[in-house]
C-alpha cells in the first residue's frame, strides 16, 4: 500500500514554519543576552514602598528589615557589579537561589517578605518622567 500525501505529520510547508519561527526567537534571545545593557543602581522595594535605592559600582551589604522585628529579613549583596540575596527569613529560599542580577530590568523577588530587588539605569533627576 502506497502512503498518501495527507497521511505524512509534517509537510513542506509546515518544516518552513518552524524554522523560520526557531529562527525569529533565537535571533531575539541573542539580541536580549547580547545587546542589553547592565544597570547602574538597585532599587529595592518592601510591599511596594521604596526600601533603598543602592549603586552597583560600590561593593556592599544591607540588611533588608521587613517586619518591625528583625525575625523577617533579606540580606542583599552588591560585589562585582552584581546584586544577590546571600540569606532569607523566608521558608523556600527561592530569591537566595536565584542567580545575581546586573542588567536593567531584572529582579529578584521574595514573595513571603515583600521585597522586590530590581536593577535599574539611573538617568538623574533632571530627565523629564513624561515626553510630550
Amino acid at each position: 500500500m502506497e502512503k498518501k500525501k495527507a497521511d505524512r505529520f509534517y509537510n513542506r510547508n509546515d518544516i518552513i514554519l518552524i524554522i523560520s519561527l526557531l529562527l525569529i526567537c533565537s535571533v531575539a534571545l541573542i539580541y536580549l543576552f547580547v545587546f542589553r545593557k547592565g544597570g547602574d543602581t538597585v532599587r529595592v522595594t518592601v510591599d511596594g514602598e521604596i526600601y533603598g535605592i543602592y549603586s552597583l559600582s560600590v561593593d556592599m551589604s544591607e540588611n533588608i528589615i521587613t517586619e518591625k522585628d528583625a525575625e523577617c529579613f533579606n540580606r542583599l549583596i552588591i560585589s562585582e557589579g552584581k546584586a544577590y540575596i546571600e540569606e532569607a527569613s523566608c521558608p523556600d529560599g527561592i530569591c537566595v537561589a536565584h542567580r545575581p542580577v546586573f542588567r536593567d530590568g531584572e529582579s529578584i523577588v521574595c514573595l513571603p517578605n515583600r521585597v522586590v530587588v530590581t536593577v535599574v539605569t539611573d538617568y538623574g533627576t533632571d530627565s523629564p518622567d513624561v515626553v510630550v
